[in-house]
């Protein structure tokens, strides 16, 4: 009887270490993914649980070959523009355009930040294409942006700037929208037939160019295709 009490002494020593070994491993894991957690918001990374990318992408466009050239200036949370819902999966690119002849990208950009003071509407992107062919990102990858209506939850959106009334993009324009476009397809595995544009979302005239004149979009999807081949 004695030995079979010390077997069981024993035996429940063995279970306490194994459990007290469980909850050291398992705390440690909780504090290095808190501190991982703490340095990504104080550097100003997003931080989206579940998604493998907000782990790798840089808002700087810097983290693959061959990128564009971004600006990143992040609009301040607020719920009118950056109100901070997680984009869980990116499954299609929007196109849009500004329908604000000659306001550069800085312009719309500072707008859609403002809006957490005017309260005028809900609007922003996570991309904006300046009439030299700057880019800006305001909006990280792993947030909405209030760009696209029902399609707000699984896209990302890229506004492009206009000179005038025809909605036409300038070259540079046009250039660094079609190479920003493939690139975003590469870095999150979206398929360039998934490039969509706002009308194809809601039938607003939106962009007018590309609404307007359909052979002038399927030229820019053939574009993005082409370039989207050449992204090793």
């Amino acid at each position: 009887m004695r030995h079979r009490n010390q077997y069981k002494k024993a035996e429940e020593t063995r279970v306490r270490r194994f459990v007290i070994v469980i909850l050291v491993i398992a705390a440690a894991a909780l504090l290095f993914v808190g501190v991982r957690i703490f340095r990504k918001m104080r550097s100003g990374e997003s931080v989206v649980p579940g998604t493998a990318y907000a782990d790798t992408i840089r808002h700087d466009g810097a983290f693959w070959s061959g990128s564009p050239d971004i600006t990143a200036e992040m609009l301040d949370p607020n719920p009118y523009s950056r109100p901070q819902k997680v984009l869980t999966k990116i499954d299609g690119i929007v196109i849009h355009y500004t329908a604000d002849p000659g306001a550069s990208a800085q312009n719309v950009r500072d707008y859609f930040n403002n809006l957490a003071t005017t309260h005028t509407t809900y609007a922003s992107s996570h991309f904006i294409v300046g009439l030299s062919g700057e880019i800006i990102q305001c909006i990280p990858c792993s947030e909405w942006a209030y760009a696209s209506n029902s399609r707000n939850k699984d896209t990302l959106s890229i506004e492009c700037c206009i000179p005038d009334d025809t909605g036409v993009y300038t070259d540079a324009t046009y250039s660094s929208a079609v190479n920003l476009t493939a690139w975003l397809c590469k870095a999150f595995k979206v398929s360039p037939d998934h490039v969509i544009r706002h009308y194809d979302v809601t039938g607003k005239i939106c962009p007018k160019w590309f609404v307007e004149d359909p052979s002038a979009w399927e030229t820019f999807r053939s574009d993005v295709k082409t370039q989207y081949e050449k992204i090793s």
